[in-house]
């Protein structure tokens, strides 16, 4: 199981990212640029709980859909999404 698999799941957010980046601090920043964490802490904002309550399929599955509104399946060994 690679290291970012373990971290599929619900409430997952900062750890996953965190695994796929390499670093806590690098991870927090990213989150803040996207507005889900309060810079400088790792406090949630309403987007990022919002997110937070999302496993990693349905995080991709949100984003692909921002894209396309066709229908997608979800890899999770890539994070990644394909239109079916």
């Amino acid at each position: 199981m690679g290291h970012t698999q373990k971290f599929l799941g619900k409430y997952q957010l900062i750890n996953r990212l965190t695994a796929q980046v390499g670093d806590r601090g690098m991870a927090l920043n990213i989150l803040a640029d996207r507005g889900h964490v309060i810079r400088g802490t790792s406090k949630l904002t309403p987007a990022g709980n919002i997110r937070n309550a999302m496993t990693a399929k349905e995080r991709a599955l949100d984003r692909a859909k921002k894209k396309s509104e066709k229908n997608h399946i979800y890899n999770p060994y890539t994070n990644s999404t394909k239109l079916i």
